[in-house]
């Protein structure tokens, strides 16, 4: 601990002798469950096979260190999105499932909150549900992570500096917010906050404080989105409406990477790893055009165990994984009673099925869509030759990307924890 604190001392003094480099905005992004595979498979899966060189992705253009991620000891080595977000946002680690409370259930100031001490506009732009385990941990205060209401309950009822946590909310969750005890959108409409409930309202929103709500938990995955993404319009917006004199600080979470671990489903692992890219590639240009915002990237954790080739195999193909049309969970529930199932299975996949693979899915219960997800996935790791060691987290270092003012105070190797205490740094000293 001694060796611990004298790092980050020595990070603060790095920090406060480059006063030119304070940053005005900050947005911190997080991929959830974005282990270093991921990352790397994205570049192959990005890959043109135009030129004999595989090209750079915006991940590999800002790398520039890497964070380990372990929670609290009464937890072990292995941390949950929840002491991983409690890490990210306040510095301090906590058991598996603590929102910004240190392992004595006692709150925990996020950068987030100072942000807000700061007078900075705050927001959060996700794919899950806005009271979901990271957002929450930058936003509130709970002894679990489970307690969703409670959560929600709070983003309305918890003021920072009398004010509320957030000025921008965007992701999902009409389930929490709009609830049969307690309709949170309504207490927000009338407190003058704009709502909207669909993403072609995003260009009809005025300057303002807002909440944009676009599914019952999380929103679709990317997908079965038309675009088969959604990120990006959510954080250009979280943007525009944040957007101020004094600047701002933006949370924006690529939930369902992590999602897609769990449910070991590389073709929506590659989907949503591409949604988060073309977001840092927006950012990429927002900084080019406001030098004057930081930009930091990371991970929580890495979900899955993910391997980039299996089976003693050398080889790992992610061309059939660009082909598909739409998510295998929906494809498997369209498939359900469907008169012709392999017909659907082929125009969701975008390939024709092989007589082995036929085989693979004429063996399942075809009423059973849960069923017929697990192997269409399973078709999907032998076509790319993907493995999984896990549906849950692991406890790899994950990288920290960062663009931007003071982007070169993330270079090398640090604790996760050790990220916030940088931005707190950045903060107190503008």
């Amino acid at each position: 601990m001694k060796w611990l604190s004298a790092f980050t001392l020595l990070l603060f003094v790095s920090v406060a002798q480059a006063s030119e480099e304070k940053p005005k905005n900050i947005i911190m992004v997080v991929g959830d469950g974005m282990g270093p595979a991921y990352t790397t498979a994205y570049r192959y899966f990005a890959d043109k096979k135009t030129s004999p060189m595989i090209e750079p992705t915006v991940f590999d253009r800002h790398l520039v260190g890497m964070a380990s991620t372990y929670p609290a000891r009464v937890s072990g080595y292995v941390t949950d999105s929840a002491a991983g977000a409690t890490a990210l946002s306040a510095g301090v680690k906590s058991y598996n499932g603590a929102i910004a409370v240190d392992e004595n259930k006692q709150s925990v100031k996020t950068v987030l909150e100072q942000a807000r001490l700061n007078g900075l506009k705050t927001g959060v732009a996700v794919t899950s549900q806005i009271n979901h385990a990271t957002p929450a941990a930058f936003s509130a205060h709970n002894e679990s992570r489970r307690n969703y209401d409670a959560i929600a309950n709070s983003y309305f009822d918890d003021k920072v500096n009398g004010q509320f946590a957030l000025d921008v909310m965007l992701g999902g969750g009409w389930k929490y917010f709009i609830r049969d005890d307690r309709n949170i959108v309504d207490e927000f409409k009338s407190a003058g906050y704009q709502y909207i409930d669909d993403l072609t309202q995003l260009d009809s929103l005025k300057p303002g404080p807002v909440i944009g709500l676009f599914g019952d938990e999380g929103m679709p995955w990317a997908l079965d989105m038309p675009d088969k993404q959604r990120l990006p319009a959510l954080v250009e917006t979280a943007v525009k409406q944040l957007t101020n004199d004094k600047g701002y600080f933006l949370l924006v979470e690529g939930s369902q990477v992590d999602w897609a671990g769990h449910s070991n489903d590389i073709a929506s692992a590659m989907a949503e790893m591409h949604d988060l890219a073309l977001t840092l590639e927006w950012l990429e240009q927002y900084v080019q055009k406001n030098p004057d915002t930081l930009v930091v990237v990371t991970a929580d954790h890495s979900t899955g165990g993910f391997t980039i080739a299996a089976n003693g195999n050398y080889q790992w193909d992610p061309e059939p994984l660009k082909a598909v049309t739409q998510s295998l969970s929906s494809l498997a529930k369209s498939m359900v009673n469907s008169k012709t199932p392999m017909d659907l299975a082929e125009a969701g996949l975008g390939y024709k099925l092989n007589e082995t693979e036929k085989s693979l899915l004429q063996k399942v219960d075809m009423t059973n869509s849960k069923a017929l997800y697990v192997q269409l996935k399973k078709l999907m790791d032998i076509r790319s030759n993907t493995g999984w060691t896990s549906s849950g987290h692991t406890a790899v270092d994950v990288q920290i990307f960062a663009m931007g003012a003071g982007k070169d105070h993330f270079r090398g190797h640090m604790d996760n924890t050790n990220i916030p205490k940088i931005i707190f740094e950045l903060m107190q000293s503008k």
